[in-house]
C-alpha cells in the first residue's frame, strides 16, 4: 500500500503555509528532501526529512479559523514586508493566512486558518463557493445595469458568470458570486462605467459577517467548522 503524499500537501499539512505557497517554496528551492533539492511533483513517504530554509516543519497545531471583518487599508497579504499585510494587523501568536484575498481598500469578511489543506480547497472556483457583498456606486442604479452585472461582464479576456444582483438603494446593491477574478466587481462596475465607492462583503459560503464591528475577529463556531468541511468534503485535493 502507497503510504505516500505529495510534497506541497505534506507542507501544507504542517500549517505552515497553503498547498500554493508550498509549491511556490519547491520552486525557489527552499525545500529539501532527506538533503535533496525538492521538485514540483516529488512525494514524501514516513521516515523521510523535510526542510524548509535548511530548518525542520513543526508538526501540525491546533487548528484555527478565524472572521475577521476587515477595515480598508489592509492588504491580504502574508509579505511582513507591506507595512499594511493583515498578519501583522491580527498581531497573533499563531501563524495564519487568508483564505482568498480582498482588495485592499474593501472592507468586510475574510476568514484566515493554519490549516493549509482546506484553503487549497476553498480557493477553487469550481466548487462555486458563494461570495455576497454590498457595494455603493457613484451613480444611480439602473434596471439596464442590473440586468448586464447579473448577465455577465466582459473583463479581464473572459466573460463573468450569471449571478445574483438587487437593487438595494438608489446607488447600491448587492451580488452574490461564484467567482473570484481580481477585482471583479469593481472591473464589472469600470466597464459599465459605474465607479465603486465601498464595497463590503458580508458572507463566505454559510459565514456571515453580522454585526462584528470593524478590524475585529472571531473565531468560527464549532457548528460554522463542521459545515465548512462538509462544504469542501469532495473537493480535488
Amino acid at each position: 500500500m502507497d503510504d505516500s503524499k505529495s510534497l506541497n500537501k505534506f507542507i501544507a499539512e504542517t500549517g505552515f503555509c497553503s498547498r500554493r505557497q508550498a509549491d511556490n517554496y519547491i520552486e525557489e528551492g527552499r525545500v529539501t528532501i532527506n538533503g535533496i533539492v525538492a521538485r514540483k511533483g516529488n512525494r514524501v513517504i514516513t521516515g523521510d526529512v523535510v526542510l524548509l530554509d535548511a530548518k525542520p516543519l513543526i508538526n501540525k497545531p491546533d487548528l484555527l479559523y478565524i472572521a475577521l471583518n476587515k477595515p480598508p487599508g489592509v492588504t491580504c497579504t502574508t509579505d511582513l514586508r507591506d507595512p499594511d499585510n493583515i498578519i501583522s494587523f491580527l498581531n497573533l501568536p499563531e501563524r495564519v493566512f487568508p483564505v482568498g484575498r480582498l482588495d485592499k481598500m474593501s472592507e468586510g469578511l475574510i476568514l484566515l486558518t493554519n490549516d493549509g489543506d482546506i484553503v487549497n480547497k476553498i480557493l477553487r472556483s469550481r466548487n462555486e463557493h458563494e461570495k455576497e457583498y454590498i457595494v455603493q456606486v457613484n451613480s444611480p442604479i439602473t434596471p439596464e445595469f442590473i440586468k448586464k452585472m447579473s448577465s455577465g461582464v466582459p473583463i479581464l479576456q473572459t466573460m463573468t458568470k450569471p449571478c445574483f444582483v438587487e437593487k438595494l438603494g438608489t446607488n447600491s446593491f448587492r451580488i452574490i458570486l461564484t467567482q473570484g477574478l481580481n477585482r471583479q466587481i469593481r472591473r464589472m462596475c469600470d466597464y459599465l462605467d459605474y465607479h465603486v465607492t465601498k464595497l463590503k462583503r458580508i458572507r463566505i459560503m454559510h459565514i456571515y459577517l453580522q454585526d462584528l464591528p470593524s478590524g475585529k475577529w472571531r473565531m468560527l463556531t464549532p457548528e460554522e467548522v463542521v459545515l465548512l468541511y462538509e462544504q469542501v468534503q469532495y473537493s480535488e485535493k
